[in-house]
């Protein structure tokens, strides 16, 4: 997957990022390429190795017309969590996160969401959500051409709807 300088790209568990620059590094001897990579979360760079790029991750934004297909996945009924441990399933959840597949990270928000409203979470999976929905918010903010304050909520609402869905 090649990437240009400027392109806008998804970096797994850390959101959005864009393209500065495309440089060779000699490395142990070998000559290598690196895409430098200003995050918009924290305005810090990251080299990910061009050759790594797949493993890692890294991947462009969705499309346009997937933001109102993701919007619809906040929306949906989800399948309820087990009780399962939440160590196991902060486990789960870490993985799914670094993949970084967004309509995967939704399910991750709407759970813990729903988890937080039987009773508080860990401090950890607080972290997570919070997380979770920035990802998501910023990637459609981003998409979408609109400022995350305006995204912001109609995440929050469909988020709710998903909630409010009556079982089938």
């Amino acid at each position: 997957m090649e990437f240009k300088v400027g392109q806008k790209v998804v970096y797994p568990n850390h959101g959005v990022a864009t393209i500065e620059q495309i440089e060779s590094r000699q490395i142990a001897g070998n000559q290598q390429e690196f895409y430098l990579l200003r995050l918009q979360i924290n305005n810090s760079t990251v080299m990910v190795p061009v050759q790594n790029v797949l493993a890692i991750g890294v991947r462009r934004l969705i499309l346009q017309r997937q933001c109102q297909d993701l919007l619809a996945e906040l929306c949906a009924r989800f399948p309820f969590p087990s009780a399962r441990d939440w160590k196991d399933r902060f486990r789960e959840f870490s993985d799914v996160m670094r993949r970084g597949d967004v309509f995967a990270i939704a399910q991750v928000l709407k759970t813990l969401t729903y988890l937080n409203q039987l009773k508080p979470l860990s401090f950890r999976e607080r972290q997570m959500m919070e997380k979770a929905r920035y990802l998501i918010v910023s990637e459609l903010a981003v998409v979408s051409k609109k400022p995350e304050t305006n995204v912001g909520p109609r995440v929050d609402e469909a988020v709710a709807e998903s909630m409010r869905v009556p079982a089938p």
